[in-house]
């Protein structure tokens, strides 16, 4: 096992760093795009509509299987957020045997890469927006 002693604590630093900035990127993005895309729903607290939130306001993240595994199914976020006690190994089996849940259009991994963009509420047209 290499560590600091090993290599030096400069060395060490300089490997570490990159791979758990990286890693954590990786890890956050599934969560971050969840919220943040194109045509998401978002309200004031007197308009919010709690099943509006969950079937717009968040998404259907399409996964391919090896991810759906590596970050327990959060694709299905809009199951979740219908009822967050559904465990996450059953999200995909409610997502299958309820076909109100599939009209949701799915956010693919290319389409997700515009949410970089998104980064402005625009009250008056109700919509994400990126700065010019």
């Amino acid at each position: 096992m290499v560590t600091a002693r090993t290599i030096g604590l400069l060395t060490f630093i300089l490997i570490q760093l990159p791979v758990v900035w990286f890693a954590g990127i990786i890890g956050i993005w599934p969560f971050y795009v969840q919220h943040q895309f194109e045509g998401v729903y978002l309200a004031r607290r007197r308009e919010w509509d709690p099943l509006r939130a969950a079937m717009e306001g968040s998404s259907f993240y399409k996964l391919p299987a090896v991810l759906r595994w590596f970050t327990a199914n959060i694709g299905y976020h809009h199951v979740h957020h219908l009822n967050p006690r559904i465990p996450n190994y059953r999200l995909r089996q409610c997502y299958n045997s309820i076909p109100a849940l599939k009209d949701k259009p799915p956010l693919t991994i290319r389409k997700s890469l515009s949410a970089m963009t998104l980064k402005l509420w625009d009250e008056e047209r109700k919509q994400l927006i990126g700065f010019p």
